[in-house]
């Protein structure tokens, strides 16, 4: 019986430590340029599209199998590229199905169902294929690294003791785990039309404590990936409607919805509070104004906002007097400390959650309304909405 019970442990043992892994810090790109038509970079196992704005990469880790958090971290620093830029770091994981690396390369099509209103391919998840899930949606500061120097000395703010060198978001996304484990492909796109473009590194990590991992279902995603998708403004004029199959119960599920308002120059939807309201099954379940007001916060990584002057009357001490007095001054303001539509230059855009409780197998529908305004020749009105759904 003792050497049964032996036996027993050892195996269980055995077991266990070929279960157990050691944390893991996966570095997928180490200054790896993304540009339009500029430098390729010296890794020889990613892949360009879009004339570099989108940079790619095959990776591969280990199962784990008792599940594991999951943390993202993206470094990014202009190589030349002074201005903001809409960015987005993705997943493609289920390669039995179309995907945007597969159109991008021209091997496939966008399914019609996947297209609104006849001109926005890609747009809604269909039976063939996925839109991408994102991990981290960015944008970039003004000029950070490449331009923070002594130049641009009086642009800076008294309250900044320097420019930063580089600006680096990490979010927790533990509840893809499932789609960044064993073989998968991570790729960031970022909107930039310069040949100096940025130069960025990116990180998984990985802590291999054990945690449940959950079911992802990827539901809509409107950022133009690939040449030759138009510019989203349909929420002008439609309501996204997206139709969705459960094949089972599912339980605990949650909404991710991340969205950023674009374009439109003053006065147009990157600066002015337009609600988002979201519905499942014709329930209500999200209805906000997606708004930042924070970002002066982040003036350290924008060397190269656009500046004015601007009068105003200022409270200060007089040591002559030792009392407070008035005067009127003149204060820098800068392009990068205006309120935007849920985002910063500089700033990651965190996803909505919304806890949706348990939802019964069979057909859904999930529909965004966003009126927004069109975009015209030279005002780019645009919103970018993606969402999916993590369920038991």
């Amino acid at each position: 019986m003792k050497t049964k019970y032996f036996i027993l442990s050892f195996i269980l043992c055995f077991c266990l430590k070929s279960i157990a892994q050691e944390p893991l810090n996966y570095h997928i790109f180490k200054n790896q340029p993304i540009n339009f038509g500029g430098e390729l970079g010296l890794d020889k196992a990613s892949i360009r599209l879009q004339n570099g704005r989108i940079v790619y990469k095959m990776v591969s880790v280990p199962n784990f199998l008792l599940g594991t958090d999951v943390r993202i971290k993206l470094s990014l620093r202009s190589n030349g590229d002074r201005w903001d830029k809409s960015g987005s770091c993705f997943v493609v994981s289920d390669t039995s199905k179309i995907s945007i690396l597969d159109v991008s390369k021209g091997e496939k099509a966008f399914p019609v169902g996947s297209t609104l209103n006849n001109k926005f391919g890609g747009v809604k998840a269909t039976s063939t294929y996925n839109p991408v899930v994102e991990l981290l949606r960015f944008m970039t500061p003004f000029g950070v690294g490449y331009y923070s120097n002594e130049e641009g000395k009086h642009r800076k703010p008294v309250y900044i003791p320097k420019w930063e060198n580089e600006v680096v978001w990490e979010l927790d996304i533990s509840q893809l785990s499932s789609l960044v484990s064993n073989t998968f492909y991570v790729g960031i796109w970022i909107d930039t039309w310069t040949k100096e473009g940025y130069n960025i590194d990116l990180n998984l990590i990985y802590s291999n404590r054990p945690r449940k991992t959950v079911k992802v279902k990827p539901l809509v995603n409107t950022i133009s990936y690939v040449d030759g998708q138009s510019l989203p403004d349909f929420f002008a004029e439609n309501t996204l409607e997206q139709h969705f199959k459960l094949d089972k119960n599912a339980k605990n599920v949650k909404l991710y919805y991340t969205t950023t308002g674009h374009g439109g120059h003053e006065g147009g939807d990157e600066f002015i509070k337009i609600k988002n309201s979201i519905s499942i099954d014709n329930k209500l379940v999200l209805d906000t104004i997606p708004w930042r007001d924070d970002c002066a916060s982040f003036r350290r990584f924008n060397p190269t906002s656009g500046v004015w002057l601007k009068k105003d009357t200022a409270s200060y001490i007089d040591f002559e007097t030792n009392s407070y007095q008035m005067k009127e001054i003149e204060e820098r303001i800068a392009s990068s400390d205006l309120s935007r539509s849920n985002w910063c230059p500089g700033s990651l855009v965190k996803p909505f959650v919304v806890e949706l409780g348990d939802i019964k197998n069979g057909e859904h529908t999930l529909k965004i309304s966003i009126p927004a305004t069109l975009a015209t020749e030279d005002k780019l009105n645009h919103w970018l909405v993606s969402a999916y759904i993590a369920y038991e």
